[in-house]
């Protein structure tokens, strides 16, 4: 490795390690509970999704595939290095954050086809069903398929980000009375 490569990448080590004990407020799901409660509302409103690349199924089957690989194992992961030093790195700086931001019409690399077919009341069931099957998992979980290894608090928090960053698509209106 040269030199210059070597600084600039201990450098993004060091500095992700200065930040991995920070815990920014989580913004807009500060617990489970709370993003199991948002899902639930979605049954109970018009919703309207701003920027769509997918329909609110597709939406809501994309965030489940995220939940049910942090159990199961991601199709496909970055490479170890791209995890150890990038992905730690994003990772650190979002948990300082509270907040991620990412390519909202990014798909899960190696993820099976999100089905736009199947209802929205399907999407949020199946939804629901991953945020509980992870609150009560009591095994071990699967590394990320970009920040690598995740504790299980390290994962709530990437799950409630990832849940809080896609949030920002919907708009939900109260059915009429």
């Amino acid at each position: 490795m040269q030199r210059r490569q070597f600084v600039r990448t201990g450098t993004v080590v060091l500095g992700a390690g200065g930040l991995s004990g920070c815990a920014g407020e989580l913004q807009r799901f500060p617990t489970l509970k709370a993003a199991k409660s948002a899902v639930l509302e979605l049954g109970f409103g018009e919703v309207k999704l701003e920027h769509p690349s997918w329909n609110l199924s597709q939406l809501l089957q994309h965030l489940a595939q995220s939940i049910e690989f942090s159990m199961q194992g991601y199709p496909e992961m970055r490479g170890a290095v791209f995890r150890a030093v990038v992905g730690n790195t994003a990772f650190a700086v979002f948990n300082a954050r509270g907040a991620m931001r990412h390519d909202l019409a990014d798909p899960i690399p190696g993820a099976p086809a999100l089905k736009p077919q199947l209802l929205a009341k399907d999407g949020i069931a199946r939804l629901l069903a991953a945020l509980n099957a992870f609150e009560a998992w009591g095994g071990s979980l699967r590394p990320h398929f970009a920040y690598g290894e995740l504790d299980k608090a390290q994962y709530t928090r990437a799950h409630l980000m990832h849940l809080a960053n896609h949030w920002t698509q919907i708009r939900l209106a109260p059915l009429p009375r």
